[in-house]
């Protein structure tokens, strides 16, 4: 099943996007979402599409909310570069371990920009960010992003734009410290690489047909998400542009020639 999409104009947006996307005369586009089928709610996949900075931001874990009495709406999430300018950087952690006084102050005055690591990226790279990890999209970058679908965001500085921030509820899940280096991935020039596995979802990326074994890994529904040829999915027709529910990967085709991401969550394998 082929999942229905909602384009989503932003500020930040583009007004011209990467193949396949076109944006629409005069609007500017930010975000193009597949919305969660019912059978699989637990995840959230999109494009995001920048030319200005994003907030600098954080998300709560499940536990967090949970202690919250807001059940599970914690949010982990992961980010694949497609293309990027040749200056786009991703603001990853911190340059060194923060105290949330001090973290506080530098929202305050901005300096936090400054304090995070804004790491160079091109198409192929690939970050898997933690809840509580602080976080930014700079300008230039094309990105899909696979998430837990949460929309609990808290916003610890916007660059001067008049948004509400959430500083006390931000930098009490913030983690102050470096991000980890082993979770940016490179892309394999060719063959297939896992690129997530657990706790919350797994995703693979599939370079030319399936490798064997790996419909063991996916016994139950996904979402496929084409990026370079066509696959089928449950007999479906699925182009790069489209994210598709496959029952099970036992049921997708992929081309010999394509790429595509195939994502699950753990609770549903």
């Amino acid at each position: 099943m082929i999942l229905p999409i909602r384009t989503v104009e932003k500020p930040w947006g583009r007004d011209i996007l990467p193949p396949p996307f076109t944006a629409p005369d005069g609007k500017r586009i930010g975000e193009i979402w597949f919305e969660p089928p019912e059978a699989l709610p637990e995840l959230l996949v999109k494009y995001l599409f920048t030319s200005e900075k994003l907030s600098i931001q954080n998300h709560p874990s499940d536990a967090q909310t949970e202690a919250q009495g807001l059940g599970r709406q914690g949010k982990e999430e992961c980010w694949l570069v497609i293309e990027a300018e040749p200056d786009a950087t991703l603001g990853i952690g911190f340059r060194e371990a923060v105290d949330a006084e001090t973290m506080r102050a530098a929202a305050l005055d901005g300096s936090i920009e400054d304090m995070l690591v804004w790491h160079p990226v091109a198409a192929g790279d690939f970050f898997y960010i933690p809840a509580n990890t602080v976080h930014a999209i700079g300008p230039g970058c094309s990105i899909v992003e696979i998430q837990q679908n949460s929309d609990i965001t808290y916003r610890l500085y916007d660059y001067g734009r008049p948004r509400e921030l959430h500083l006390d509820e931000g930098i009490a899940v913030a983690d102050g410290s470096p991000y980890p280096a082993d979770l940016h991935q490179r892309l394999p020039y060719r063959g297939h690489a896992t690129l997530v596995e657990g706790p919350f979802f797994r995703l693979d990326y599939v370079d030319g047909e399936a490798p064997d074994g790996l419909d063991y890994c996916y016994p139950d529904k996904a979402l496929v998400l084409p990026l370079a040829g066509e696959v089928l999915v449950d007999g479906e027709l699925v182009e790069p542009g489209q994210c598709a529910l496959a029952a099970g990967l036992a049921d997708v085709t992929f081309a010999p020639e394509g790429k595509a991401l195939v994502a699950a969550p753990v609770a549903a394998q």
